[in-house]
């Protein structure tokens, strides 16, 4: 839990700074979007490989080095001169975090074997996440009164004191797995040459040809690592793994699901304090509406799962938070903030909701050998819909005539997806 938090409060702790950070450091909205988006995809891409890590070597052992090397990073970020070494410490922050976060499930997946009380603890795991996502904006928006510098030393007593528990844990099993370095290596290239083809894109122009070169590239780097999975020895990510429709589903929710709420916390983190001059202490407040209620309410998700069915939360929660984003496109551009903050909450709770069910679904689905990898998939879902969620809206606010316009196109667009998703989960009889 500790593991999950410390990860999941480094994102939004981020996010209310970036102001801030730009007025110290330089750099327009591009910059800002690889200040966020570059740890969510060095997260997304090396979780694949982290899963792996984490079934050869032992999660508990895996797990520790990569709380060392966030807690390592995250000084870095502290301390870093300027921008682009910041994006580079920012960088190493999300191996760290790729190493953290499927090793504390496959921990948990060990010490849990009865389904019921896995999915509690499951759902203990994604509260963890939860404070961290009630706790961040405000805590960030605080301590950058003092200092931006300080939101990244803050992870330093949190990774210390979660070091200190993990040596109580008793020692992971390893199993013999070999690397699938052509899967990861064609894996990494293929996300960060479509996240670099949005971003730069929207600066440079996507008729530019190095970014058709980049999206050229992206499209290689897939092909190649579907051959790769499909006829390697060794796959990363056997294709046996989808051969349940559930799989798929649950893959598929999360990436929109992250999708829809990386990215309205990126946008209105900017709205509230470019837009509508709040400071950045009242833009983590005007925050915590929505990160509040989704931690309170975190802990009924499990029990609902349990008296309805998983279905009910998971589809729930996506028409719920598409309800929350045509809202906020509605919203008037000077409707009061305390009432933009208000529609925010469906976004949030209709977020978490999802979450621990669909984590639990895809865990009962494969056999506990593969629970790392399994972890390292999901998880890959939910980071890649992150950074390509901040990519993507903030691609079409660059390029809107207006901030308004740009952010009602994002908002809408990813409520219809919501839609189509919620449809998809209806229809495979999750």
């Amino acid at each position: 839990m500790l593991g999950f938090f410390v990860v999941a409060l480094d994102s939004q702790v981020v996010n209310v700074a970036l102001p801030d950070i730009r007025s110290d450091l330089g750099g327009g909205l591009t910059g800002l979007q690889w200040i966020v988006t570059i740890y969510t995809l060095t997260f997304s891409a090396l979780l694949l490989l982290a899963g792996t890590l984490s079934d050869r070597f032992g999660a508990r052992r895996a797990y520790g080095a990569g709380m060392v090397l966030f807690v390592v990073a995250s000084a870095a970020c502290g301390l870093a001169p300027t921008l682009p070494v910041l994006i580079v410490a920012r960088l190493i922050q999300g191996a760290g975090a790729a190493l953290i976060t499927p090793t504390s499930l496959a921990l948990l997946r060990e010490a849990y074997h009865d389904p019921t009380r896995r999915a509690r603890a499951i759902a203990l795991w994604a509260m963890g996440g939860s404070v961290a996502a009630a706790a961040g904006p405000v805590v960030g928006g605080a301590l950058t009164q003092i200092d931006w510098r300080v939101i990244f030393f803050v992870n330093l007593p949190v990774g210390a004191v979660a070091l200190l528990l993990l040596a109580r844990v008793a020692r992971s099993p390893r199993r013999p797995h070999a690397f699938d370095w052509g899967g990861q290596i064609a894996a990494v290239v293929a996300l960060g040459s479509t996240t670099f083809a949005v971003i730069e894109g929207a600066d440079r122009g996507y008729g530019d040809p190095l970014i058709l070169g980049a999206i050229a590239l992206a499209l290689v780097a897939v092909l190649g690592f579907v051959q790769a999975q499909r006829r390697g020895s060794h796959p990363m990510v056997p294709p046996s793994l989808f051969a349940a429709p559930v799989v798929i589903v649950a893959l598929v929710v999360a990436f929109v699901s992250m999708a829809a709420f990386y990215g309205v916390v990126f946008l209105q983190s900017l709205y509230f304090q470019e837009q509508r001059g709040a400071s950045s202490l009242a833009t983590g407040l005007l925050f915590l509406p929505m990160t509040a209620l989704v931690a309170a309410l975190n802990p009924l998700v499990a029990r609902i799962a349990e008296r309805y069915g998983r279905m009910v939360p998971i589809i729930g929660g996506q028409v719920v938070m598409a309800v929350g984003l045509v809202v906020l496109a509605s919203l008037p551009p000077h409707a009061p903030v305390w009432l933009v903050a208000v529609f925010m909450v469906p976004v949030g709770v209709g977020g978490s909701f999802t979450v621990p069910p669909v984590t639990s679904l895809l865990l009962d689905a494969v056999p506990s050998a593969a629970a790392g990898t399994a972890s390292g998939v999901l998880n890959t879902a939910r980071q890649m819909g992150g950074s390509l969620g901040v990519a993507v809206f903030g691609a079409v606010l660059a390029t809107a005539p207006v901030f308004q316009h740009g952010l009602r196109v994002d908002l809408l667009a990813t409520a219809a997806l919501l839609v189509i998703t919620a449809v998809a989960t209806v229809r495979w009889r999750v």
